[in-house]
């Protein structure tokens, strides 16, 4: 235990700056209100008051990270570079980052400002991890969906530090690679606007039949991630930060759950287990929790991460109802109730809303209890307008929403101005007859001072100074966040320091080091930033559009079936992805004999020890690759193979464009996240014959490590024993608003769910066209060949000019769109019609 980790934790305002600072967070990572940041519904910081942030952080001895960490649209590249100049002036100490292009602006705007790379990123193994090597970050925040193992092998083949979340919320779809609330609600989780759809209920239709579950309709919500008892484990994997979750949560809760953490790395570092009591679990679920869980970090067992019976915060079980009778509620305790807590009764079926109020009485054996009780059975009395005793019913569920007296006990430590944590200050004074008093004090971080006395020292008659006097006098720091910690002296001759003269070199001493810990680090900014972003974009370069070149269109297909169709049809250029990798083989043989091209898409993932899965689509020889990470990239690039980049590697920007050109990509699928003013922005500012723009497709909404299938249809826990359902049934979720959205599973047993309702670009086609773009995309999902037969022939009627895009999209009833945000032209949605 030989390692220290960062114990990071969040701030959504300064309210929780000081709670994370005063209960023993070692740096906070906070958004600002300029955007960019993936939690736009906090209320963030100011930009203008980012420098007081920052003076106020360093004082006390804690590092700020700023979030910048969504993807970055091409005519908002000047307002992103204003952005990072404020912040590398300001002091921050880093700047977490998910767009690669806004990554390489960021560096050229201030070389000195560190990076870190955002979870946003998808990074899941070393492999992945080259990319933000070589984008010059610092650190790297890992996948939560990685295991301690995983962490730990990714550890050993990279020197990049890893910071992982321990506690928090957590996404059921990989960060980065979810579009579901953009794609039913217009709402970008890239761009810090999640829904949270993932918390809603959903039926499960299998083979075209409703399947009871019972009270576990919320399938795609996971419990709160714990991982308190697993620090050691953490540590020695190799975590260089320990990440909190929670930039929407309250002080109170930055202040009990980094406080718990603190206990828990100082305690592993200590060579001890983790060992929490139920009272100290008890008081973190009160903060926030949905249930606790180690999440990934044990591996995936699926049943465990989503027990599928809740997805909101219901606070601490309390017990169960035995009784209700004279207004009063008998419950059977399996946690303690004191007069005062909140209490809340389950008083229907599954999600239905939960009643309740605050205790006003406990009552054991007819006897009222002041104090606290944790066993037996009691009475709970409520105010009588609380709410109506008769709609409960014994058997249900009581839980503890709140406790009065944790809530105090927390404010109490982040409450008033006055600092509670301080940090230790060595000093070594030299006192010498005839010279100056000197104080050299030296802070944790190596950095130090020096002051000396105005006047040198006299001798003394008596009462000559002493190491017990200076450390009396220098050490009065009340109202300082600083303490003396190792005090030691050179003391020659008997000299005379009179408690005046100690009180001013205290008091110099402390106006010192309070601008030694409070300087801003000294960096270059090349301004006007708004300069740096027009001259990158230039040095990205754009050729006209190529008016001799005719459009070609791609077609995916997603079975042998539909391949064996759009090549009866006459389609020669072809992408095809594939479940079972195994029928590649096949596939490309097929292409082959038809004289066609075919490009095969790898998985969306790539964790350590599944490289094996490039080398298999290799041995496939396909035509080309359709990239979605970027280990497949460098993989399939180093082998010569044409590559393809797909839309999950998130290009909003001509800049993040042209990287992945640079590093191997013939040609570059627009991220979904833009509208069609931003794609078309995009196509403007770049080589539009490089890019590929899906114009029709199913939405793929969902991509998540969490396995349905197996949490639902089968006995096991994980895919070594789950004995792949996914392979003998047909599975749609059906959601509030009875839509039935196709749920599937890939190689690595992660799923997939696509909207049910196709889009389509078809009225974009022409400005497309027009900015040169030659590469249009269809992709089928599972169509049968009637369908498949009219939606490759509208769209090359839409191309020969003998339809319109209105009539495209109106005869496939599909939804006018082109990606998941909705632009000025395109179709309005209801963001609430999910909720």
């Amino acid at each position: 235990m030989n390692r220290v980790p960062e114990l990071l934790a969040p701030a959504g305002d300064r309210a929780c700056i000081t709670a994370a600072i005063e209960n023993g967070a070692d740096a906070v990572y906070f958004g600002l209100d300029t955007g960019f940041n993936a939690r736009a519904r906090a209320e963030n910081i100011p930009l203008d008051d980012l420098p007081d942030v920052m003076r106020l952080l360093h004082r006390r001895g804690v590092k700020g990270y700023a979030t910048l960490n969504t993807l970055v649209f091409t005519g908002e590249l000047a307002s992103f570079a204003r952005t990072v100049a404020a912040v590398a002036e300001a002091g921050v100490d880093a700047a977490l980052v998910q767009d690669v292009g806004a990554a390489r602006l960021a560096r050229a705007i201030c070389p000195d400002l560190p990076l870190h790379a955002s979870t946003q990123m998808t990074l899941t193994s070393a492999e992945t991890i080259r990319l933000a090597e070589d984008l010059g970050c610092e650190r790297v925040v890992v996948a939560r969906e990685l295991s301690i193992a995983e962490i730990a092998a990714i550890a050993r083949e990279t020197t990049m530090p890893l910071e992982v979340f321990v506690h928090g919320a957590l996404c059921v779809a990989y960060s980065g690679q979810c579009l579901t609330s953009e794609s039913l609600g217009g709402r970008s989780a890239n761009r810090g606007q999640c829904a949270q759809a993932c918390r809603l209920p959903y039926t499960l239709v299998c083979d075209g039949a409703d399947v009871d579950l019972g009270e576990r309709t919320y399938l795609l919500s996971p419990q709160d991630l714990a991982g308190f008892a697993l620090v050691p484990q953490l540590v020695a994997a190799g975590a260089a930060a320990l990440k909190i979750e929670g930039r929407l949560k309250t002080p109170d809760y930055v202040a009990n759950i980094t406080r718990h953490y603190r206990e828990a790395i100082d305690t592993a570092l200590a060579g001890r287990p983790v060992t929490f009591t139920p009272r100290q679990v008890e008081e973190m679920e009160l903060s926030f929790s949905r249930g606790f869980s180690p999440g990934w970090l044990e591996g995936c067992d699926h049943k465990m991460l989503v027990p599928a019976t809740s997805s909101a915060k219901r606070g601490v079980l309390l017990g169960h109802v035995t009784a209700v009778r004279g207004g009063r509620v008998a419950v059977r305790l399996v946690a303690g109730v004191k007069r005062g807590d909140g209490v809340a009764f389950e008083a229907g079926g599954p999600g239905d809303a939960l009643v309740g109020g605050r205790v006003y009485e406990v009552f054991a054996e007819r006897h009222s209890l002041t104090e606290r009780v944790d066993t037996g059975v009691v009475e709970l009395a409520f105010a009588a307008d609380a709410f109506d005793p008769s709609c409960i019913t014994v058997g249900r569920r009581v839980w503890k929403t709140d406790d009065p007296e944790l809530t105090n006990r927390l404010r109490r430590t982040y409450a008033g101005d006055a600092p509670r944590r301080r940090q230790p200050i060595d000093l070594h004074v030299v006192a010498k007859v005839g010279d100056p008093v000197r104080v050299v004090a030296r802070h944790a971080d190596g950095r130090s001072c020096e002051v000396t006395t105005d006047e040198p020292s006299v001798a003394a008659t008596k009462h000559p100074l002493d190491v017990e006097t200076l450390r009396a006098q220098l050490g009065r720091l009340g109202g300082t966040p600083f303490e003396i910690g190792h005090l030691t002296a050179t003391i020659e001759g008997r000299p005379l320091v009179p408690f005046s003269v100690l009180g001013k070199l205290r008091r110099d001493l402390l106006a010192a080091l309070e601008a030694v810990v409070t300087e801003a680090p000294r960096r270059t900014v090349h301004r006007p930033p708004e300069a740096v972003a027009r001259d990158l974009l230039a040095a990205v370069g754009r050729r006209p559009p190529g008016k001799d070149a005719l459009p070609t269109l791609h077609v995916l297909v997603r079975s042998i079936d539909q391949l064996r169709a759009v090549l009866d049809l006459g389609e020669r250029r072809l992408q095809a992805d594939f479940a079972d990798i195994r029928l590649y083989r096949e596939a490309v043989a097929m292409a082959r004999a038809a004289g066609a091209v075919l490009a095969i898409a790898t998985p969306r993932i790539q964790k350590p020890d599944e490289t094996g899965i490039f080398a298999a689509l290799a041995r496939h020889d396909p035509d080309a690759v359709l990239v979605r990470n970027v280990a497949g990239l460098r993989f399939f690039r180093e082998r010569g193979v044409t590559a393809i980049g797909d839309f999950s590697l998130n290009v909003t920007n001509p800049v993040s464009a042209a990287y992945f050109l640079d590093h191997g990509c013939e040609r570059i699928t627009a991220s979904y996240d833009c509208n069609r003013e931003q794609l078309l922005e995009l196509v403007h500012a770049c080589d539009a014959t490089t890019l590929e723009v899906v114009i029709h497709q199913h939405m793929p909404m969902f991509h998540m490590e969490h396995c349905v299938f197996c949490a639902v249809l089968s006995p096991g826990t994980n895919k070594t024993n789950c004995g792949r359902p996914c392979d003998d049934h047909v599975v749609r979720l059906r959601d509030r608003v009875g839509v039935e959205h196709l749920l599937t599973a890939d190689v690595g047993c992660r799923n997939t769910l696509f909207n049910a309702v196709p889009q389509s670009g078809a009225e974009a086609v022409a400005s497309l066209l027009a900015g040169g773009v030659r590469h249009l995309r269809l992709e089928l999902l599972d169509e049968p060949p009637a369908d498949i037969r009219a939606i490759v022939t509208a769209y090359h009627d839409l191309l020969a000019g003998r339809t319109t895009g209105r009539a495209v999209w109106a005869g496939l009833r599909a939804a006018n769109r082109v990606g998941v945000t909705r632009g000025t032209l395109e179709a309005r949605r209801d963001p609430l019609a999910i909720i």
